[in-house]
């Protein structure tokens, strides 16, 4: 353990900008830091980014600390980054909500003309690109989740999103055009 001597010189030399004095607070406190993320979060991946925008945001802000319990100034500055983590985590998930309810009502908004329409659907799926068709099929034929069918496809919750919406719009187009 480092006594308060030490960690003020360790803290010192990183307000002047000391890599290595950098690197011994990360030694110092990477392990609780972690250990606060990871009961926090309970996955290793998001505490390794969290600890990770931890020590980045260390950097940006030792020349605030005041001097006085530096284990508090830095928990205050580790739940910080975890809240920020919390409320961006909220914001996309409400946003991918709004998004989803928006794509269900245009699919649930296509009249139903039995056999027929079905046929057509099937021809007018057909005229769409090979990714958007499949997208489509794994969303509404499949049953999966934005967020499943992007971890399958390794690609963002988003760009899923936004094709669909492309693709769903184009299926619309086509099928106005038939009347």
């Amino acid at each position: 353990m480092t006594d308060k001597h030490q960690l003020g010189q360790i803290i010192a030399g990183c307000r002047r900008g000391d890599a290595e004095s950098f690197s011994q607070l990360v030694d110092i406190y990477a392990g609780r830091c972690y250990g606060y993320f990871y009961r926090m979060t309970g996955s290793r991946d998001i505490s390794d980014d969290l600890l990770s925008e931890l020590f980045v945001k260390l950097v940006e802000k030792i020349k605030t600390y005041k001097g006085d319990g530096f284990d508090g100034w830095i928990f205050k500055v580790t739940g910080n980054v975890f809240y920020d983590y919390l409320r961006h985590k909220y914001r996309d998930t409400k946003m991918l909500e709004a998004r989803k309810q928006l794509f269900e009502e245009d699919i649930t908004q296509m009249p139903d003309d039995g056999d027929q329409r079905v046929d057509n659907l099937q021809k007018f799926l057909d005229r769409l690109d090979t990714e958007t068709r499949e997208l489509i099929m794994l969303r509404f034929y499949s049953g999966l989740s934005f967020k499943e069918i992007a971890e399958i496809r390794a690609m963002p919750t988003g760009t899923i999103l936004s094709k669909v919406h492309r693709g769903l719009k184009k299926l619309r187009e086509l099928l106005g055009a038939e009347k």
